[in-house]
């Protein structure tokens, strides 16, 4: 008696279970966003290359065509970096973002126009937003805070949008990275975040402003100009100088606002988790 074989001689069938099925939806599902952040990092990156390039001289002084552009450029960037971002963003973080907006401008205008203080202090609700809900979200609601203040009350500050979207950015990478958890390592983070910030500004403030902006920055570098250096090494040397100080001084009281914001509200926002001590993030066993 002979058994006929069971093998067809075509190999074995592979089928694909659902943990598979899942596995291929997702790395689609982040395929589209990651795209279209990256492009929106590019327009972005090409808006700020184009203000340096061209030079204008009217962007500060009104509406036109020119700052239409600019405009145009960061929102086109804006906008692609929300479409990408937006899934990662959570929906309880977007009430807050007008009252961040809100707060950079009214804190930006009264120190820039009113104070001699050779700061900014214009980023308190970008950072908060980015250490409450990531970079994503931090540089998204940096460039929008910049539009709206330029086109609401001062069109200087849009030709800055891309250091405003770096600070949102990495207040949120410093925030995965734990820099929150303790009071010296959010000064010096923030420290280190104003160096690559004030050198995306001052090149901006010094070809196209001529100098620094605002009351107090102005003077720092009219006072470095008179004591012999270009208008460029001046421009440079204040706005780091303004921007460690700056930088370091907010990402301080992000600091001290997560550690007097109560439990149940940080429990709304998942990504604090980064900011707390290990003892405070584990669970608390009863019994």
């Amino acid at each position: 008696m002979t058994m006929k074989s069971q093998q067809s001689g075509q190999g074995p069938a592979h089928t694909v279970g659902p943990a598979q099925n899942q596995s291929i939806k997702n790395d689609k599902s982040h395929t589209l966003p990651l795209t279209l952040t990256f492009l929106g990092t590019l327009v972005i990156l090409g808006t700020y290359i184009a203000v340096l390039l061209t030079q204008p001289t009217n962007l500060g002084t009104d509406l036109g065509h020119t700052t239409l552009w600019v405009i145009l450029g960061y929102l086109v960037g804006g906008v692609l970096l929300a479409a990408g971002t937006l899934p990662l963003i959570p929906r309880s973080i977007l009430a807050l973002i007008p009252v961040a907006i809100a707060a950079n401008i009214v804190i930006g205008q009264v120190v820039g126009n009113v104070t001699p203080i050779p700061l900014y202090l214009d980023s308190i609700g970008t950072v908060m937003i980015g250490v409450l809900a990531g970079p994503a979200a931090g540089a998204f609601t940096g460039i929008i805070s910049n539009l709206i203040w330029g086109v609401t009350l001062s069109p200087s500050v849009i030709a800055f949008s891309s250091g405003a979207a770096f600070i949102g950015a990495a207040a949120g990478w410093a925030a995965r990275l734990g820099a929150f958890r303790t009071p010296w390592f959010a000064v010096i983070t923030g420290a280190l975040a104003g160096i690559p910030a004030g050198a995306l500004g001052a090149p901006v403030a010094a070809y196209v402003f001529g100098g620094g902006l605002g009351s107090g920055t102005g003077g720092v570098v009219a006072i470095l100009q008179a004591a012999g250096l270009e208008m460029l090494n001046a421009t440079l040397a204040q706005s780091l100088f303004s921007d460690i100080i700056d930088k370091a001084l907010i990402f301080a009281l992000a600091y001290t606002v997560v550690r007097t914001l109560p439990r149940r509200i940080l429990d709304r926002y998942p990504f604090t988790d980064h900011s707390l001590s290990r003892s405070s993030r584990a669970p608390v066993r009863v019994g």
